[in-house]
């Protein structure tokens, strides 16, 4: 018997070997929420909590091939994209979504590691906003990607939202404009559509231990939507799953460290 509601989340994302964000943040969160993970790879990275010292980016041809394997047998309800690091991976991975046929995308605009080292050509941003946004029935950019993809000051919870009108403006179904890099003691994320915006506000947390919160956070995001949630309400768990699984990080390594991705397991 097939049990559709586990809800089925096509990764299309590169490999962290540290396993705090990337491919293994995105299969640990969807696991962990209910879900059930599949994965195209964009790229192998060596990296730690320290940061990136290598990328091997995966041939164009078996990225694709990865992501038409698992639809064309196991299927998807959802499809979060990361890191894809170029024109080419962005031209393929937008092909991958519309073979997909119409199957909700959540797209992450990953574009610089937490320790720095970029992750998107500069030549490949516009490729994503003429590409990937318009595929987005939802985008999670932070404050800098929101600043890179719009040409738009983000330094406010305003700048924000200016941020994300624009990138409406581009075709997002809706966006999640994330706060984090935004000073203040509160962080404050908005949830925008073109019917509203719904804001979700928290205390700061003070921690060194941050590696994956975009991942997480996107990935959190698709498998609501998998599962068949409202958007608000997909959104709204995969905000309190993520701060959560900050608060009980298990404080490995000695740079950015990773989150508790299975605290819900062990409630």
């Amino acid at each position: 018997m097939i049990q559709a509601h586990l809800g089925r989340v096509l990764v299309i994302a590169g490999s962290d070997s540290g396993g705090g964000a990337g491919i293994q943040a995105d299969i640990k969160t969807i696991t962990a929420l209910g879900g059930y993970a599949a994965t195209a790879i964009t790229a192998v990275t060596v990296q730690n909590t320290l940061g990136v010292t290598g990328v091997h980016p995966i041939p164009l041809e078996i990225i694709a091939a990865q992501a038409r394997a698992v639809l064309d047998d196991i299927g998807a309800d959802a499809i979060k994209t990361g890191m894809l690091g170029d024109v080419g991976v962005v031209e393929t991975v937008a092909a991958a979504l519309d073979y997909s046929k119409g199957v909700p995308a959540v797209i992450d605009p990953v574009m610089v590691a937490k320790g720095g080292t970029s992750l998107l050509a500069d030549a490949a941003i516009g490729a994503v906003k003429s590409l990937m946004i318009p595929r987005a029935a939802l985008l999670t950019p932070n404050a800098p990607e929101a600043a890179a993809l719009t040409g738009l000051a983000v330094e406010t919870t305003d700048d924000l939202r200016r941020a994300g009108e624009a990138l409406l403006a581009l075709g997002a179904k809706a966006v999640l404009m994330k706060g984090g890099h935004v000073a203040g003691d509160r962080v404050v994320d908005l949830l925008m559509t073109p019917a509203g915006e719904t804001s979700f506000e928290g205390e700061r947390i003070d921690t060194r231990h941050t590696h994956g919160t975009g991942c997480t956070l996107a990935s959190a995001c698709a498998v609501g939507l998998a599962q068949g949630l409202p958007l608000e309400q997909a959104v709204a768990r995969a905000w309190n799953y993520v701060h959560e699984a900050m608060l009980r990080a298990p404080g490995f390594g000695g740079g950015h460290g990773p989150l508790d991705h299975g605290w819900t397991l062990r409630k």
